[in-house]
């Protein structure tokens, strides 16, 4: 029994031997006597025990490397700290296994290289503005170099830039001068604006009140001139209405009378006001003064209406 058992025990093991299961997203390297023979592909592989070995075992996923912090001279010697985090996949695991010892090693140290060699292209102040520059120039080295090794970088990202302190405080410095900067601008502007919209409102202010001066000025201009039209209007109704009073009967002795009750009254009134008293020579032939007074009036031109002229 004993050797049966150890006959089934190595039928077993030579078939567990003769069978490889490669998970999916692998790649193992099959060598046969020492000399690369085939790529095994996810699923069921059938090798030959004792002549076979599985050399190398690759994931075929994206897998991220952290790019150890390193110290970069900018192009205006100032030391920064940085480091990142690199993406990178296998994409022909025989190239991976034989066109390099360790391709991880590889690309992180170029990754370095090239990181440095950019941050000395750049000022400080560019660094923080440059990242996606930065990272795609790293990807775009280390991918050229990485043909032969049979990886495929991705994507290259910087996670942290640190400056010394001293620059810090220059830069915290320099961003509270900035800030002060813009704050008394933005003041000088408001009151600018302020100023602007104060005299704007006098300027307004003062062609508003011209306005309705001159608007007054106009009214009051129309109403002087529409009651001096109204006065002259009824002047000339009256003197039409005495001049056809006078034309009817009766009329000349009224004028007459008018006449000479104004004369007298006038004369009263002259002579209570004054100390002085000037009396026409023929004072008591107030019938004559009279008749003086109405020459116009017993004309012989006849007295024309103007309304009959027309």
């Amino acid at each position: 029994m004993t050797p049966l058992i150890i006959l089934l025990v190595l039928v077993v093991l030579t078939i567990l031997m003769t069978v490889k299961v490669v998970p999916q997203q692998n790649a193992y390297i099959l060598e046969r006597l020492g000399k690369f023979y085939a790529v095994l592909q996810p699923g069921i592989n059938f090798i030959i025990p004792f002549f076979d070995r599985i050399a190398y075992k690759y994931t075929l996923k994206e897998i991220a490397i952290d790019i150890p912090e390193q110290i970069c001279i900018t192009r205006d010697n100032v030391q920064v700290r940085m480091d990142g985090v690199i993406f990178i996949q296998v994409i022909d695991p025989k190239k991976a296994a034989y066109g390099i010892a360790d391709y991880t090693f590889a690309v992180i140290q170029l990754a370095q290289t090239t990181m440095r060699s950019e941050i000395g292209k750049l000022d400080l102040d560019k660094t923080f503005e440059e990242r996606m520059t930065i990272n795609r120039a790293v990807v775009e080295s280390i991918d050229e170099a990485a043909i032969g090794w049979g990886v495929k970088v991705l994507r290259y990202e910087i996670k942290n830039i640190t400056p010394p302190q001293s620059v810090l405080n220059a830069m915290e410095k320099q961003m509270q001068a900035e800030r002060e900067r813009r704050a008394v601008i933005l003041q000088s502007d408001g009151e600018k604006q302020a100023a602007i919209n104060v005299a704007e409102g006098q300027k307004q202010k003062v062609v508003l009140e011209s306005e309705g001066l001159r608007l007054r000025q106009i009214n009051e201009a129309e109403g002087e001139a529409a009651a001096l039209r109204s006065v002259a209007e009824a002047t000339a109704d009256s003197i039409r209405l005495v001049a056809e009073a006078i034309q009817k009967d009766g009329g000349l002795e009224a004028v007459q009378l008018k006449v000479a009750e104004n004369y007298v009254e006038q004369f009263g009134k002259l002579a209570k006001t004054g100390n002085t008293l000037i009396l026409p020579a023929n004072l008591t032939d107030i019938g004559s003064l009279i008749a003086t007074a109405l020459t116009v009036v017993k004309s012989d031109r006849p007295v024309i209406n103007p309304e009959r002229k027309k």
